[in-house]
């Protein structure tokens, strides 16, 4: 259960009555309902959507072709705030998913085809057409999928450290193999990732070069205070695709390689790196992404952890900026 607060329902020491509160409820859920916008320091608006029975929240800033960043696991938009200003042109929204970041966290499973449905919503939601898509990590995969099923509104799909195809056990170090096994035996994966929040605090301390700032490990801690808030995060662990599991996941990421390997007209850019043993798409992996992926530009963008955007922001967004540009991807009007 989340923590439960209580609310003072007085006005400057005056009660209030039963019926203003509901109306003033009633007014808030409209508001909500019709999409919350606010503007942050930065320039971007700070928006919510409503999506099926829950929200979404994500930043929007700027005009032109939308160009839409999808993180992954244990992440948020947050991870994006280093790389956007290499985009000098483009509508560039960075939502947070369902049950991560700022977003809702309705009560279901968390698994790939859920996400997919908020996902899809979301994209609803926003009027979003015709778009250019850039993921990291589940965020990858989701883009992937997302560009499969939709592949006449997409302009073009850039990801790095993303779940490209389905894995064996035999390819996992030991190390690597032995924290999979770990996570995804009941109780054992609970007390690893909900009792706790250390499997969050190791992503931005081992998935990463340097450790980031405590601030910033702050703004990713903050999603998940509680262990019921950590649900998203140990659903999402729990689906890496090994050793063909989950046959339903393993079907939908099969159904999207195969639209990578024939979509010859829809631009592509992985951007790899180099110097960590966390990192998923090794050199190995980056050349099957080389033989299977129709339209790739491959650009290595050095030393990196599998967080990547915390370790090279600035070669990321040199290389989606350089991209766009060379595949004509978007308007040349600027923000």
């Amino acid at each position: 259960m989340g923590e439960q607060r209580s609310v003072d329902t007085s006005h400057h020491g005056r009660p209030v009555s039963r019926r203003a509160l509901l109306q003033g409820v009633a007014a808030w859920v409209a508001f909500a309902s019709s999409g919350c916008r606010s503007t942050d320091q930065k320039g971007q608006t700070v928006a919510t959507a409503t999506v099926l029975d829950s929200h979404m929240s994500y930043a929007d800033t700027g005009d032109g072709a939308a160009i839409v960043f999808l993180h992954g696991n244990p992440s948020s938009s947050h991870m994006w705030r280093e790389i956007l200003p290499h985009m000098t042109h483009g509508r560039l929204l960075t939502p947070d998913l369902i049950g991560m970041g700022a977003s809702g966290k309705p009560n279901i499973g968390y698994d790939f085809a859920d996400h997919a449905r908020y996902l899809d919503a979301w994209f609803d939601a926003v009027g979003l057409n015709r778009v250019i898509l850039v993921g990291h990590d589940w965020g990858g995969a989701l883009a992937c999928d997302w560009a499969a099923r939709h592949p006449d509104r997409v302009l073009g799909l850039a990801f790095f450290e993303s779940i490209i195809k389905p894995m064996r056990w035999e390819e996992l170090s030991p190390q690597a193999r032995e924290r999979s096994e770990s996570i995804r035996t009941p109780s054992v994966g609970e007390e690893m990732v909900l009792d706790q929040d250390l499997f969050i605090r190791q992503a931005f301390t081992g998935g990463v070069l340097d450790p980031v700032s405590a601030e910033d490990l702050r703004s990713y801690l903050a999603p998940f205070p509680t262990r019921d808030s950590r649900r998203p995060v140990l659903a999402w662990a729990r689906q890496i695709p090994l050793g063909g599991e989950p046959v339903e996941l393993v079907a939908r990421i099969e159904a999207y390689d195969r639209w990578l390997a024939t979509s010859v007209g829809t631009p592509k850019l992985l951007m790899t790196f180099e110097g960590s043993p966390t990192l998923l798409i090794d050199a190995a992996m980056a050349d099957w992404c080389e033989h299977h992926i129709a339209t790739v530009d491959i650009v290595a963008c050095g030393r990196a952890g599998h967080h990547a955007a915390e370790d090279r922001p600035d070669e990321i967004g040199a290389a989606i900026a350089a991209w766009l540009q060379r595949h004509a991807l978007i308007e040349t009007r600027k923000r």
